[in-house]
């Protein structure tokens, strides 16, 4: 199942329609690391992470891994982890998965820029979980909780978010 995002704020799977929020800068063919652009594209979900301290394992065709607070993902474009995952501490700038916000309590990495990773294109785009209110993220794409859970019990490795 794929789910389809467009400009507008909203997305769909199956028959369901959704809001979702998207980076501040809109979206963009062009993406750079720190745009707050979304990349237009169809990419495919790699795997799922999820808050064992929070939530029960959702039902879901992707590999499912359960976060600690020591995961990471590199967003440094000069570091060889750049767009991958990383262990925290890391010597080179890396965001915490770990979040007190609830934001990233699911988190589907995209398969952009990873085959190969591209240094300065970006990094860490996620399906993840919405602000309240559906404010921006910083160039992801976020669901609300019911909806990103009914999208992960339909999805399965040829999955994918396609922007645009």
């Amino acid at each position: 199942m794929d789910l389809i995002v467009g400009a507008d704020g909203w997305a769909s799977f199956g028959t369901r329609r959704c809001r979702c929020a998207l980076g501040p800068a809109g979206l963009s063919s062009a993406k750079r690391e720190g745009d707050g652009a979304t990349p237009i594209g169809a990419w495919p979900c790699r795997l799922l992470y999820y808050r064992a301290d929070r939530l029960v394992v959702p039902k879901t065709g992707l590999e499912t891994v359960a976060l600690t607070p020591q995961d990471g993902w590199c967003d440094a474009p000069e570091d060889p982890r750049y767009n991958r995952p990383v262990r925290l501490p890391y010597p080179a700038s890396a965001e915490s998965l770990w979040r007190e916000d609830g934001v990233y309590d699911l988190i589907v990495p995209l398969g952009y820029n990873d085959a190969p990773v591209l240094p300065g294109h970006g990094s860490a785009i996620f399906l993840h979980l919405a602000r309240p209110g559906y404010k921006p993220t910083q160039g992801c794409v976020a669901l609300g909780l019911e909806d990103l859970l009914s999208f992960l019990a339909l999805t399965d490795r040829p999955s994918r978010v396609i922007i645009g």
